[in-house]
């Protein structure tokens, strides 16, 4: 079965390498949505049902920790699994992603085995 996904990062090379980096660990997304920012993910979630949403924390108008707030606080989305891929990662600000319900944590460069440890977490 495919995976419908949503990729949200500012950066467009950081959502083409962690494509690769699904494709590379074997995930054959059936659709994979993008999005630059929080607000642009919301717009799309509103229209797609996705099964996983991969999220940057560092972005504008809507960073990763206003978009989790937001969809936790969505009756429809508040089970969405969220894996973040950032390259901000002290211990406080992982454990805030976890208070938020959050499915994994990937820093970016991405570790091939770090991701797919987050993708079997959630999909088996």
């Amino acid at each position: 079965m495919g995976y419908r996904i949503l990729i949200v990062d500012d950066s467009s090379l950081a959502r083409k390498v962690l494509i690769r980096a699904l494709e590379s660990i074997g995930v054959r997304p059936e659709c994979i949505f993008q999005a630059e920012n929080g607000v642009q993910a919301l717009e799309i979630l509103e229209k797609n049902w996705v099964d996983c949403v991969f999220l940057d924390i560092n972005m504008p108008e809507m960073n990763g920790i206003e978009f989790c707030k937001k969809i936790r606080a969505s009756q429809e989305l508040k089970d969405l699994k969220v894996v973040v891929v950032s390259t901000e990662g002290s211990e406080e600000r992982i454990q805030q992603l976890k208070n938020l319900g959050i499915s994994g944590f990937v820093r970016k460069p991405i570790s091939l085995e770090v991701l797919r440890e987050s993708i079997n977490k959630i999909f088996d």
